[in-house]
């Protein structure tokens, strides 16, 4: 399973982005993120059929997962970011779940940057 993450960039405070993660096969899909310094944290996750998400409390109401498996994508829409947004961003595949090694396969990383 080959995973390509884009739509990462540099914004200001308060600005949107949507990233994107294309991948082929029935999976749970994930987002995480990594700010520098700091241990990977799980961000977002969707359920294959797209009827469940989990998201981490920091980003509820701001970030939505979505997905569209006849384009084989997933997208995370983030809305009013923040400076401590700002870290790489992964995508992930594999079991539903917020527990990074429920995870087989993983993305190469996106940098968001958010500037205040």
């Amino acid at each position: 399973v080959q995973l390509q993450a884009s739509g990462g960039g540099l914004v200001q405070a308060g600005a949107s982005l949507r990233l994107s993660c294309s991948a082929s096969g029935r999976y749970g899909m994930g987002w995480f993120r990594q700010a520098a310094g700091k241990e990977r944290e799980f961000v977002a996750g969707i359920s294959w059929s797209g009827d469940s998400t989990l998201y981490t409390d920091s980003v509820k109401g701001r970030f939505t997962i979505s997905r569209d498996n006849s384009k084989n994508t997933v997208y995370l829409q983030m809305n009013s970011l923040k400076p401590e947004d700002t870290a790489v961003y992964y995508c992930a595949a594999g079991a539903y779940s917020t527990l990074s090694h429920a995870y087989a396969y993983w993305g190469q990383g996106t940098l968001v940057t958010v500037s205040s």
